[in-house]
């Protein structure tokens, strides 16, 4: 279990991350497209990272971050948490509810019903929202080609301390690999990026090579549910509140016979659904590729929504 962070801020790691690991990362790095194609977002800032507004999160070189000795605190509740390797964090909605977020296990080793996901994984894997690399790092350890993907600068600095390769990227910019990743993981409740399942659906069947899978984290509820949130974790006063992390983004909530509608809809076709230490799991074939035209059509009415919507925050902050 990964220990908190010292009061500098600083998550404790193997003094020296496996080789391997910054080698998958340059490689699939070096694969990455030279004419990729733009992908439409769930508003306009669904490719942009912590902050909304705006189309596209600068380009950072995440090893920037990983040879980093501290970090300073912020008003970022979620990066404040992954330093400290706890919560409380919460996702709350406009009408004050809130969801409890499990930092600490987020921050801890891979558990059972991890376990349970990543033994069905195949091929070379890409987990979206990777959060502070729990499962990028343990898929390392059994033999796996993964990489992380998440837009917190912290999150990705975390994964690379603990012996995974990670990206600085939104899963709607252009990633390395595309259309040949076995196996793309939507764990810790990221089906819920950007607040449309079948949009993000779509973007991994990009993803994936041909017969690939999808493993998805369901809610343990009958549930389909969208809305807009933001990250508090109650410690601040409503003052301190007026950062671009405190602005609310969209998200959504599925369980499994919602999940299995949207991927039904969208060509997916079920391999299996599991439980494990009381959360849901579901995994899915690839659908096969849909004429040209038709892509294009559906491509052009989600930029079409794209740009009537108010700029939004990038929900993978969720990890």
């Amino acid at each position: 279990m990964l220990p908190p962070s010292s009061s500098s801020g600083t998550a404790t790691a193997p003094a020296t991350a496996p080789q391997k690991t910054r080698e998958t990362a340059d490689a699939l790095e070096a694969d990455r497209p030279t004419d990729p194609r733009a992908r439409p977002g769930i508003g306009a800032g669904a490719g942009a990272g912590p902050g909304p507004g705006t189309d596209r999160r600068p380009e950072t070189d995440p090893r920037g971050a990983e040879a980093r000795t501290a970090a300073p605190w912020g008003t970022d509740p979620y990066a404040n948490a992954l330093r400290n390797g706890r919560g409380p964090l919460f996702l709350r909605r406009s009408d004050g509810w809130l969801l409890p977020l499990e930092v600490e296990r987020w921050c801890s080793d891979a558990g059972a019903a991890d376990l349970s996901a990543l033994h069905r994984c195949e091929g070379p894997v890409l987990d979206i929202g990777c959060g502070p690399g729990r499962l990028v790092a343990e898929l390392t350890a059994l033999g796996h080609r993964a990489l992380g993907i998440d837009v917190s600068e912290a999150a990705v600095a975390r994964t690379r301390l603990i012996g995974g390769s990670a990206l600085l990227r939104s899963v709607f910019d252009p990633l390395p690999g595309e259309g040949r990743w076995g196996t793309v993981l939507l764990v810790d409740g990221n089906i819920g990026i950007g607040g449309d399942p079948a949009a993000l659906l779509d973007r991994a069947a990009d993803l994936l090579s041909a017969g690939g899978l999808l493993i998805a984290e369901t809610s343990p509820l009958d549930i389909d549910e969208r809305v807009q949130v933001r990250l508090d974790d109650g410690r601040r006063a409503p003052a301190e509140k007026a950062g671009p992390a405190d602005r609310p983004f969209p998200w959504a909530r599925i369980g499994t016979p919602a999940l299995l509608r949207y991927a039904g809809a969208c060509g997916w076709r079920p391999a299996d659904q599991w439980s494990a230490e009381g959360r849901a799991f579901v995994a899915l074939r690839r659908p096969r590729p849909r004429p040209v035209r038709e892509r294009s059509a559906r491509t052009s009415s989600q930029s079409a929504e794209s740009a009537n919507n108010a700029p939004v925050m990038s929900s993978q902050w969720e990890r």
